[in-house]
């Protein structure tokens, strides 16, 4: 089986096939495949059902899908990494946003089993969206970095809209087999919360025992729950310094350390140098 590399943290673009030459494959980001034209089977994870014109699916990196294509078919890609989500998730900030991630996330392959689009009316409304997504990331306009943040979160929001019509969908989520991917979804996302970082909290939402769920991250990660967390603030605090005018004390207080020596240190253990060592570099 193939496994498709993307080195960039989003992409958009058009793919016409009468013949599938990827082959049955995995890959290392997440992406949304929007069908304009065509009809077929799709294979994912080892089951087959038709696709046709009009229908969207979300699959994660842990999936893995081809398809068999009956009639000529048109596929708008819109290709993106946990990075992207990332980034806009420090811009955005705001609740709805995070539990739009929250859901994209945690679907796992679930959601992939069917299209996420059955209404006529909230299908063109996505592509739409979809089409003025690929135009802006094509034309290399200005600000449209600004204006493709802007549709991709409003092109999310309305298919997670569509995800909770989906029947069933509450069972989907928390799957036995996908239940250490969730929990680690879970504190990407959340991790700036301390209320949601809580033991009994984590523990609560995935329905397992207080005493037992750290030693379950432990086991299937080899990293502690507290070591994810700090693994994600770091990856966030690298962020702000190369892209943000944030001083280090407000970079701090914005991912939840008592204060800049605190960040100082930590930051320190996980790159050899400090904060503003590792701003002077960029």
């Amino acid at each position: 089986m193939n496994k498709i590399i993307n080195f960039r943290s989003f992409n958009v673009f058009i793919l016409e096939k009468e013949h599938w030459d990827y082959g049955y494959h995995s890959h290392n980001f997440y992406e949304l495949i929007l069908i304009e034209v065509g009809k077929g089977t799709h294979r994912l994870n080892e089951i087959d059902s038709p696709y046709k014109k009009g229908d969207v699916f979300l699959l994660t990196p842990a999936d893995k899908h081809e398809f068999s294509i009956e009639e000529k078919t048109k596929f708008l890609y819109i290709k993106f990494t946990e990075d992207f989500l990332t980034e806009l998730l420090v811009l955005k900030h705001d609740k709805m946003w995070k539990d739009t991630l929250m859901l994209s996330l945690l679907a796992g392959s679930q959601f992939s089993k069917v299209s996420l689009i059955n209404s006529n009316e909230e299908g063109d409304y996505v592509f739409q969206l979809s089409k003025m997504l690929l135009y802006e990331f094509t034309s290399h306009l200005s600000y449209n970095q600004v204006i493709i943040a802007n549709l991709f979160s409003s092109l999310l929001v309305l298919l997670v809209r569509n995800m909770n019509k989906i029947e069933g969908r509450d069972q989907w989520v928390m799957q036995d087999g996908e239940k250490i991917e969730n929990i680690l979804a879970y504190i990407r996302v959340n991790a700036l919360d301390k209320q949601k970082m809580k033991i009994q909290t984590l523990a609560d939402q995935f329905l397992i025992s207080p005493n037992y769920i750290s030693f379950f991250v432990k086991k299937n990660t080899g990293l502690s729950i507290q070591s994810h967390i700090i693994q994600y603030k770091m990856k966030l605090s690298e962020k702000l310094l190369r892209q943000s005018k944030l001083s280090i004390n407000e970079i701090s207080l914005k991912l939840g350390f008592n204060d800049a020596s605190h960040l100082n240190k930590i930051f320190k253990k996980y790159y050899g140098k400090s904060p503003l060592q590792f701003r002077s570099l960029r």
